[in-house]
């Protein structure tokens, strides 16, 4: 029998998507993808392994779906993935009303269109999280579009960003902002492995204009904001800054707020108004951002609070690319 985290709050609304896409069971959709050689529950640990049993069964039920809809690339795939993410929303939860299932979805799949040159984990080097899904995006995306995406890691601090680097193989960028000259120097670039994690380059800023420029300096087109430790230092004000730039400029760029809800808001909840009283983080979140996910950009227990599933925002990126691929590697064989 299928059991997961919040099996009871869940399964009435999975049943009815179930029967509205004529699939009878959680079990026929996990014996389709196999049946396709797809093993979603191991792509799913192998990009964050402490993510919940439930992440592994949403992502099943929505590959199951592509499938079955004939999903022929993986950019349909993804679309079709964030409606089976969506169904394992909890009803009335935060996740639930922000369609946050639908918008990783919609995020995967710009990711593996070619429109999309260079996507960015901001504040992406403050933990491990964004190490996991950019590396599965890494391993993923670039089997199925005609250009490379281009990833980067751009956080406040070069220690940090220096140390994310040597512990998972990226390309280390160390810059020298010239606050006279508005101009971002490259100082060096130092690879630590050879593989494909070295092409994922982690930048350190000293600050936000540093980080703006950062952003500049690679042509970033998508980003997500880490629900980290420097939200109001660092990650919201590069983005917001970095939109007005583009809005100015005429380039296109699309914003997408990580977390919220509640837990890393900046202020305690004192007013019992649970997951509505969002705080600062999503406020600023808001600001700038095109599309809002909910909960923690790295915790699986607090993206699951929020209604969505166990696993963080920042893994559920790669998750989404490498099962969306591996549908469309399987419908093309």
């Amino acid at each position: 029998m299928v059991k997961f985290e919040g099996y009871e709050r869940r399964i009435d609304k999975i049943n009815e998507f179930l029967k509205a896409n004529g699939i009878a069971s959680l079990e026929e959709c996990k014996d389709l993808c196999l049946s396709k050689g797809i093993d979603v529950d191991t792509i799913v640990k192998n990009i964050q392994p402490i993510a919940f049993d439930n992440a592994s069964w949403a992502y099943t039920l929505g590959a199951a779906l592509a499938l079955k809809k004939g999903c022929k690339t993986a950019a349909e795939a993804a679309e079709t993935i964030g409606a089976g993410l969506q169904a394992f929303t909890v009803p009335g939860s935060v996740a639930e009303n922000r369609k946050v299932g639908l918008g990783h979805g919609n995020l995967a799949a710009m990711l593996l269109r070619d429109d999309t040159k260079c996507f960015c984990f901001l504040a992406g080097h403050e933990s491990f999280a964004a190490a996991e899904g950019a590396i599965g995006i890494a391993r993923t995306a670039n089997k199925v579009r005609k250009t490379p995406l281009r990833v980067i890691l751009n956080g406040l601090g070069k220690d940090a960003a220096f140390i994310i680097s040597r512990i998972n193989g990226f390309t280390y960028v160390e810059t020298d902002y010239d606050f006279y000259t508005n101009k971002l120097n490259v100082v060096r670039e130092v690879p630590y492995s050879t593989g494909e994690k070295a092409k994922i380059k982690v930048y350190g800023a000293n600050d936000v204009l540093e980080g703006v420029a950062i952003m500049k300096h690679e042509d970033v087109d998508v980003s997500i904001t880490g629900n980290s430790t420097n939200p109001t230092r660092f990650q919201h004000l590069v983005a917001g800054t970095y939109k007005k730039e583009c809005y100015e400029t005429g380039k296109k760029y699309f914003s997408v707020a990580s977390g919220g809800g509640t837990g890393r808001t900046l202020h305690p909840d004192n007013m019992a108004a649970g997951p509505a009283s969002y705080g600062l983080t999503d406020s600023m979140g808001r600001m700038h951002g095109d599309a809002q996910f909910a909960g923690s950009s790295s915790v699986p227990a607090h993206v699951e609070m929020m209604g969505l599933i166990g696993a963080g925002n920042n893994p559920m990126v790669g998750m989404t690319v490498a099962v969306a691929v591996a549908v469309q590697e399987a419908m093309n064989k």
